[in-house]
């Protein structure tokens, strides 16, 4: 009798902790939160400031931000500041009125990368 508790406390133990760490792992995972501009908003241009927040620390250093114009040509935006530590920032200059698509990449602390698309529009001020 004894030996069996032992087998069936060794078993809820394993559980336990795979439990713990898979649910752990499960929410490292950068989501994102909130954006500014948000999803399908207008916004005025022709200086516009970009906001993500994501739900962990992310490392800056291998984040990426890809503004698409309306013609589909690309520019890469450069990280202006991560404060928190699970906030980027950055500025896109000189819009045009039309509709732009924010691709952005970022390296969550557990070593993932999640990626994702933001489209506004930017209207006359």
């Amino acid at each position: 009798m004894y030996a069996g508790r032992r087998i069936l406390l060794a078993f809820l133990f394993f559980v336990a902790a795979a439990s713990l760490l898979l649910g752990a792992s499960a929410f490292a995972h950068a989501v994102l939160l909130e954006s500014s501009p948000a999803l399908k908003s207008s916004i005025p241009g022709p200086d516009v400031p970009l906001r993500l927040h994501v739900n962990v620390r992310i490392d800056a250093a291998r984040t990426r931000l890809i503004l698409v114009d309306p013609d589909g040509s690309l520019q890469t935006l450069e990280i202006s500041g991560q404060d928190p530590p699970n906030t980027i920032s950055a500025k896109a200059r000189g819009l045009r009125p039309g509709v732009y698509r924010l691709r952005w990449q970022v390296l969550a602390s557990d070593g993932h990368i999640t990626r994702g698309e933001i489209s506004f529009t930017v209207v006359k001020p």
